[in-house]
């Protein structure tokens, strides 16, 4: 078994292992946050979301698997038809796209009825387009027209099309955006000229929002997420959501130590406990120490896809490494950050551990490719290390 894991499992083998604990930490915590849940809507069959979890769960460590084996460098040649096509479908999501809660977000695959969320997709495919961009241009990083303007604009037109139905998606995906700009050397001056812009905008977008006379449709949704952020920034503890304050007394319950596994008590009663609150979840059953070894977990992925960074000879794989490793940590980060209130509702899933379809996938995909960065880097280096 050794030898066989030796020979097929390649690049960094710290990632392998927290990616595999992380998402056996999830299959432990979806079990005991849907059992009562699947008994109530699939006529007692308490497994039901178990089982469908876990065949999502081995899909995605297949593909993680067989991503991994890929030559990153292949990654770079189909990037900016993977970035139009993702703006294609993104497009088409917000058109024809399911309808749920007044937003379209995801779409269904004609013929064989699976449904996914094409902003996973577009998160992948606009970190690759970056990196692949800027490790062609970094003669002329400095330029702003030839590079600063255009790889902007492609990352504001994806972005937009995600936040039209995923505000939450979009601005980590922008953050992280912004934060692979800075690393691939874009001048500091063009960027904060861009934050104290975007700044302006978002202010005066949010202020036409909130005083329209329409309340139909995505614009009653903004204007909610505009009033608890509002109440959330201003400390109103009156208009904390249900799901706050069950998250709240689930934390309260684990105390230090926990409940114990599959024991938690908020489960029955915390809306999204499998998904959007699921460290809530996890906190009560494990305690803080759990909570605490959870979160560094994803920090040990964002440190080893750091080490990758530094150990890349190439400029596009240091880049997709650590752009989509951001992607993923901001994401857990905000997840976390939202069980214990520290951040508004965000509707962002866990990685790994979250309930999940396409997000599962997708994630499992992103991790792949950095897997492939670190396999190829690290043969490069032994070679020059040979010379």
């Amino acid at each position: 078994m050794l030898h066989w894991i030796r020979n097929n499992i390649k690049g960094d083998h710290i990632i392998w292992f927290v990616v595999v604990l992380l998402s056996l930490w999830g299959v432990l915590a979806i079990y005991s946050s849907t059992s009562l849940f699947a008994y109530k809507f699939h006529g007692g069959d308490t497994e039901y979301y178990l089982v469908k979890h876990v065949g999502i769960l081995v899909m995605g460590l297949f593909l993680m698997w067989l991503t991994h084996l890929v030559d990153f460098q292949y990654y770079s040649r189909p990037a900016q038809y993977l970035v139009y096509l993702a703006m294609v479908l993104l497009f088409y999501t917000l058109i024809f796209g399911n309808d749920l809660n007044n937003a379209k977000r995801s779409i269904t695959i004609p013929g064989i009825g699976l449904s996914f969320q094409s902003s996973d997709f577009a998160k992948v495919a606009l970190i690759m387009y970056i990196a692949q961009f800027l490790s062609k241009r970094q003669e002329s990083v400095a330029d702003f027209k030839k590079t600063f303007l255009p790889v902007l604009i492609v990352i504001v037109v994806v972005c937009a099309l995600i936040g039209i139905a995923d505000l939450s998606t979009a601005a980590v995906l922008f953050a992280t955006s912004i934060l692979l700009l800075f690393i691939g050397r874009i001048p500091a001056k063009y960027l904060f000229a861009l934050f104290g812009t975007g700044t302006i905008v978002i202010g005066v977008l949010a202020f036409v929002i909130w005083n329209s006379d329409t309340d139909i449709g995505r614009i009653k949704t903004w204007k909610s997420r505009i009033e608890s952020y509002v109440s959330f920034v201003g400390g109103d503890e009156t208009a904390e959501s249900y799901q706050n304050q069950q998250a709240n007394i689930a934390i309260s319950n684990g105390g230090l130590t926990g409940l114990g596994p599959g024991k938690s008590k908020q489960r029955n009663f915390l809306p999204l406990a499998f998904s959007d609150f699921i460290y809530a979840i996890i906190i009560e059953e494990y305690g803080l120490i759990g909570g605490l070894f959870v979160m560094g977990l994803y920090l040990t992925l964002l440190y080893r896809a750091v080490l990758i960074v530094v150990h890349s000879p190439k400029a596009f794989g240091a880049l997709l490494a650590i752009g989509l490793s951001f992607t993923l940590v901001i994401q857990a980060f905000m997840n976390m950050g939202v069980a214990v209130h520290l951040f508004p509702n965000t509707g962002l899933p866990l990685p790994f551990i979250s309930m999940g379809g396409t997000s599962l996938l997708f994630t499992s995909i992103a991790m792949g490719i950095i897997l492939s960065v670190s396999r190829i880097s690290r043969n490069e280096t032994e070679l020059i290390d040979e010379e």
